[in-house]
């Protein structure tokens, strides 16, 4: 499963509804992730709302636009992705992970205690949905526009959104590893 668990863009299928049933499964699930000293300060939207998934997947569809030639990698994750901003509203669950902050600011420097205590749980609902023969894709792309995107979802001061996860059953069967970098390109033992 943690090796086929990856991002599903063009394979969500957009006609079949998700009951909310599983999605709390999914999250429920989440729940058990670790997070930093136990305070559990995620917060989750699940979007279910057309009109809302049609105004969320409009700035997705805005920051795609926006990006021009700044798209590098692999030409067919590219396309996947512009396939993604395009139907973005049809996907019929998008889930927010989001940070309830003790303030309105982040804290300044290393954030990555408060992020590490959001991305476990986010990635456990992704493998929750995987097993579920759900379909997910981590993304990111809104948050060019997060604070719209917060007005929106009616999000207090407070609450930052850490990515947005479609949700969809999935078209055809089976999935393979993605590739990826061979081990010995991206380890170093003791020391760079």
């Amino acid at each position: 499963m943690l090796t086929t668990t990856r991002s599903v863009r063009r394979r969500l299928d957009l006609t079949r509804p998700v009951d909310i049933v599983l999605v709390r499964e999914c999250l429920r699930i989440a729940l058990q992730a670790p997070n930093g000293s136990n305070v559990q300060r995620w917060r989750w939207i699940v979007v279910t709302d057309p009109d809302r998934r049609v105004a969320l997947a409009d700035l997705y569809r805005k920051a795609w636009q926006q990006r021009g030639d700044e798209r590098t990698g692999d030409p067919r994750v590219h396309d996947s992705a512009g396939h993604l901003a395009e139907n973005l509203h049809r996907v019929p669950v998008l889930v927010i992970p989001c940070l309830e902050l003790p303030g309105e600011e982040l804290p300044h420097g290393n954030q990555a205690g408060l992020w590490g205590s959001l991305l476990p749980a986010a990635w456990s609902y992704m493998l929750a949905a995987r097993t579920r023969k759900l379909g997910t894709a981590w993304t990111t792309l809104h948050l060019k526009y997060e604070h719209e995107a917060a007005d929106l979802l009616g999000l207090p001061g407070k609450v930052r959104q850490g990515a947005l996860i479609p949700t969809a059953h999935v078209r055809g069967a089976g999935f393979r590893p993605a590739w990826r970098l061979p081990l010995g390109q991206v380890v170093r033992v003791d020391r760079w």
